[in-house]
């Protein structure tokens, strides 16, 4: 429960608590009672949680925001300082420092529970009082450790962690199941909706890092006409809106919507909040993970600014090793279900995320340290596990069946110097017209039904050689294998889509490079049998194990094998000339790239946890490949059904020779030669592959 909710005896003895714990690490912050190495490391730490401290006794005070915007930008910039590039060298949240100078013994510990402590920094400016407090008083147990005079061992401090998670799993996981599904929880929202916009001081209200990218983002947001921030509003919701409508689910029903946005476009957001509100739907926001029991580092989910350092992130993506075990697991589990069970009112009316997504940061690939936590093979396995089971908990108390979702994405600044005008170009994109491109992907389809499976070919260095069983279809008149996407979920409009069979499914995919989650992978390639992953590589790295295991946790998402959930085809061509024009293809979104070349992706079905809900295209044929043989598993135990993630990787107009059918009867039907489409009435999508001038919206 929040601070401001708390009766008068709680209060005193949670305020009780927080005053004595940062008593002790102000001592500490001037003159730790440790021998070398390790004063430094406690000194300097205490000191970092002596500056949340400041802002959290502000924000209890109602005094934080009252100050002037100069003086919260260096508050800001005093509690990021030490993860910035150009100081992370010889910060403790660095692993490599800190084996270096602690040992590797401990460097490893202690630099995980120092990128473990900077959740103090949201905490604080939520005025989290309990959760604060509870991390402090986990320092000071384990400062305690090396203040023993009998001395301490890594084992000691590792269990210190270790019994900090278990103990406090219920406490973390009914945060993060209320942020998502209790509109009460409004501290994003009245941000969004009670801030000066024009006043960019509000910025800093968050917690999060602020940059450039905010900055200039919020400032370009100022300058528009509020009719196209109200168009750009209404593309997004109503593109939620539809998602509901042309699957057949009943949004009546529903009360909030899980609102996901970057920092900066809180006039957009504003205006979209005002939208769903006249649907009857209150909005839910939360926080970007920053604890590894949210798992920080893995992805950019829920309010979010631009990374501060990605390095800094991807070290300590596998910091949960360090108290994951069984019995972690289970009690998370129990949990999970516990408080799903309480709020399962809540939970029922929750409609699903309508995600706004950005792009353009500077390209990133990581740096591999050994100093840092990784997860053994058995952990491996139980990540498998908990993602499967905790996805069946959420199903029951949110049906997959009833929820929907939304998603649009726009470039930041730092795109380059050219932002505006690839902006203006985005909105163009992400507002083209859809009926045009309905009508060219309907004869695509028409094509594609006809066939037993299809082949798709690279060209030149490209060696991608696929062959994919498509679904048998009973009754052509009524019934269709592919989905016909236009602008809904899945904003900007252009691809089509299926679940393929996986038996017989087999072959090569391979790209030159992709960004796939933000890392980049070179040469991907990747095998498949029956549908199945067998064999995959990249040439990152000099090891071939270094490069199998970066597959391994960031595509395969430490399972053996996944199965291709979905072949498509994107007809996008406008976004890709974009992405030629502006030299900005390594930059672009999944959710752009894929509508840019046929793409494949490993993982779930794109219908996951909702396979039985009837699914129509716009002529009114009723998709019916929205199974594969893993996922029709569900009926006789869910845990074998779903793997938990679905990731696209796309094969570029210019790498791609051919994609084709083959009928029942042996012959062929085209839809792509040499890297253009050949259905007739879909010629218009190769004028902006000839190099013309993208089609208007």
């Amino acid at each position: 429960m929040e601070y401001q909710n708390l009766n008068a005896e709680e209060r005193e003895a949670i305020t009780e608590r927080l005053d004595l714990v940062t008593e002790r690490i102000h001592e500490l912050a001037a003159e730790p009672e440790v021998c070398e190495p390790f004063r430094a490391y406690f000194k300097g730490t205490a000191a970092f949680i002596v500056k949340t401290e400041e802002v959290l006794r502000q924000v209890l005070n109602d005094s934080f925001c009252s100050q002037s915007r100069e003086t919260l930008q260096k508050i800001n910039e005093a509690l990021y300082e030490d993860i910035l590039p150009e100081h992370y060298k010889e910060s403790y949240a660095n692993p490599d420092y800190a084996c270096e100078t602690l040992g590797e013994e401990y460097g490893t510990l202690l630099s995980m529970l120092y990128a473990e402590l900077r959740s103090l920094i949201p905490y604080a400016y939520e005025g989290d009082v309990e959760a604060y407090t509870c991390f402090c008083e986990l320092f000071i147990q384990v400062y305690t450790c090396f203040n023993d005079e009998e001395g301490t061992t890594p084992k000691e401090v590792q269990q210190a962690i270790y019994w900090f998670f278990h103990d406090y799993s219920e406490l973390f996981t009914e945060r993060s199941v209320c942020e998502m599904v209790d509109a009460s929880r409004d501290f994003f929202t009245r941000i969004v909706m009670d801030s000066d916009l024009q006043d960019l001081k509000y910025l800093y209200y968050y917690g999060e890092p602020i940059g450039e990218n905010e900055i200039r983002m919020a400032e370009y947001m100022n300058q528009l006409p509020q009719e196209k921030i109200q168009a750009m509003a209404d593309t997004y919701t109503e593109g939620y809106r539809i998602g509901f409508v042309t699957t057949g689910k009943d949004l009546s029903i529903k009360s909030t919507v899980n609102v996901e946005y970057a920092i900066g476009m809180e006039r957009m957001v504003r205006a979209a909040i005002a939208n769903f509100e006249k649907m009857g739907l209150k909005p839910t926001i939360y926080r970007e993970a920053f604890s590894s029991f949210r798992n920080r580092g893995n992805s950019k989910r829920g309010c979010y600014a631009t990374s501060v350092n990605r390095q800094f992130d991807y070290d300590h993506k596998a910091d949960k090793a360090v108290y994951l075990d069984k019995a972690f697991v289970e009690r998370r589990l129990e949990t999970l279900r516990t408080v799903y069970e309480d709020k399962k009112e809540l939970a029922a009316g929750y409609a699903g995320p309508a995600v706004i997504e950005v792009f353009g940061e500077t390209l990133f690939e990581p740096e591999n340290k050994k100093t840092a936590c990784h997860y053994s093979d058995k952990q491996n396995e139980l990540n498998v596990y908990y993602a499967s089971q905790a996805g069946q908990i959420t199903n029951q108390y949110i049906k997959g069946e009833e929820r929907s979702f939304t998603i649009i994405a726009y470039p930041l600044p730092q795109i380059g110097s050219n932002f505006e005008e690839i902006f203006d170009k985005t909105v163009e994109l992400n507002t083209l017209d859809y009926t045009l491109y309905r009508d060219m992907q309907a004869k695509i389809i028409e094509v594609l039904d006809q066939g037993v499976r299809a082949h798709i070919r690279g060209k030149g260095d490209n060696e991608t050689d696929m062959t994919v069983e498509l679904y048998r279809l009973k009754n052509p008149q009524k019934e269709t294998i592919f989905e016909n996407c236009v602008a809904d979920v899945n904003i900007p409009v252009g691809e089509v889509f299926t679940s393929p069979v996986l038996t017989g499914t087999h072959g090569v995919l391979h790209v030159s490079y992709v960004y796939l989650n933000g890392l980049r992978y070179e040469n991907l390639k990747m095998t498949f049998e029956d549908g199945k992953v067998v064999d995959y590589s990249c040439s990152n790295f000099d090891s071939e194990e270094e490069n199998r295991k970066y597959i391994y946790d960031n595509v395969l998402m430490h399972h053996d094998t996944l199965p291709l959930g979905e072949f498509a085809i994107g007809t996008n061509t406008t976004a890709y000339r974009m992405a030629k024009d502006f030299d900005i293809a390594d930059k672009l979104p999944i959710l752009i790239a894929e509508k840019t070349g046929p793409h494949f992706a490993v993982g779930d079905t794109c219908y996951s946890q909702a396979e039985d809900t009837p699914v129509y295209n716009p002529d009114g044929k009723e998709i019916v490949a929205r199974d594969n043989e893993i996922s029709i598993l569900r009926k006789e135990d869910e845990s074998k059904a779903y793997f938990n993630c679905h990731t696209d990787i796309t094969i570029p107009y210019d790498e791609l020779d051919c994609i084709y059918i083959e009928r029942a009867d042996g012959s062929t039907g085209d839809i792509i030669r040499d890297g253009r489409f050949v259905v007739p009435g879909t010629e218009k999508l190769n004028e902006p592959l000839e190099n013309k001038t993208s089609f208007p919206a």
